[in-house]
């Protein structure tokens, strides 16, 4: 049908379409600068960030409060900051944002898995022995599927989940936050760890738990949770260990173990991994952790999140 064959009526919806798109193309625009601004409080690196130049940053937000009517930065100090009405406004933005990224990714998700993408985080200790095997095997069955891994804390991991920035995170089952569900995947346990100088190496009938206060021990550092599980045992066991070396990084405990006559206490699966390593059970035994895929709630379930959640449910 050529344009003179429209009727009114056609010409009209057709028009309204077209206006309806180019504003909602501009207010996207708009929301994404002032959200750099918010971010970067200064107008010279948030253009940088958005690959405009400063002019132009600034005349699309100064349209954007002209047509809601209102001042949404203050712009008298050394740095740009939102008003009230801003950060009232933002916060509302950033969540329609964020439906529209996931309205984005529905509509280009493919059911075959033969592309797509997936956000995962887990907590410090799961790097050291899950994740190089879970994605190994994930990518094996799906290599159309481009993944990211990142390594935070479950609070972040948690506040990510619930900002849209994550897909799925991996730590432990109890969630702290309302907005995220959780599905257990496997028990963890812990043991102390020694390497194959260490006298109980080898040693079959667990010791007593007292017999740590004589060790000298390596152990995360308190921003781990692992750490948080290992003093609560202690003190419910009423001693008080002697630690001689904290560490923040997994891999350092791990070759100070393997190398010398320390002792740790990690989960058993890194013991396993590492040649040279050797879990000795404890008598009571530490206390097991589930692990659990977390997820927020009501949030979209893609093919490629939906198949990973089955494959880690495998895991054993």
């Amino acid at each position: 049908m050529s344009p003179k064959n429209y009727s009114v009526q056609d010409l009209f919806i057709i028009s309204s379409i077209s206006f309806f798109y180019s504003w909602s193309v501009m207010l996207l625009r708009h929301v994404r600068y002032l959200t750099a601004v918010a971010e970067h409080r200064n107008f010279t690196r948030a253009a940088e960030a958005l690959h405009v130049s400063q002019p132009t940053l600034s005349q699309q937000i100064k349209q954007l409060e002209n047509s809601l009517h209102v001042q949404l930065l203050d712009r008298s100090g050394r740095t740009v900051r939102l008003t009230d009405a801003g950060e009232a406004y933002l916060s509302h933005a950033r969540r329609a944002l964020r439906e529209l990224d996931a309205g984005e990714r529905a509509i280009h998700d493919v059911q075959d898995l033969s592309r797509g993408s997936l956000r995962l985080a887990m907590t410090p200790t799961f790097t050291a022995y899950l994740i190089g095997p879970l994605v190994e095997r994930f990518n094996t069955r799906y290599p159309g599927i481009t993944l990211s891994v990142q390594e935070m804390t479950q609070d972040r991991i948690e506040a990510a989940l619930a900002e849209d920035r994550l897909d799925l995170g991996i730590a432990f089952a109890g969630a702290r936050s309302a907005e995220i569900e959780t599905q257990a995947l496997f028990v963890e346990t812990l043991s102390l760890v020694v390497g194959s100088a260490h006298p109980c190496a080898g040693q079959h009938a667990p010791p007593a738990v007292q017999g740590l206060e004589k060790e000298a021990l390596v152990l995360l550092s308190s921003d781990f949770a692992t750490r948080h599980h290992i003093d609560l045992y202690f003190r419910d066991q009423g001693i008080a260990p002697r630690i001689a070396i904290e560490a923040n990084s997994i891999s350092a405990i791990v070759e100070i173990i393997r190398r010398g006559r320390l002792a740790t206490v990690l989960p058993d699966a890194i013991a396993r991994e590492q040649p040279g390593l050797h879990p000795v059970a404890l008598l009571p035994a530490i206390p097991p952790r589930t692990v659990a895929l977390l997820r927020r709630k009501g949030a979209y379930v893609s093919a490629a999140s939906q198949a990973f959640a089955e494959l880690a449910s495998t895991w054993t």
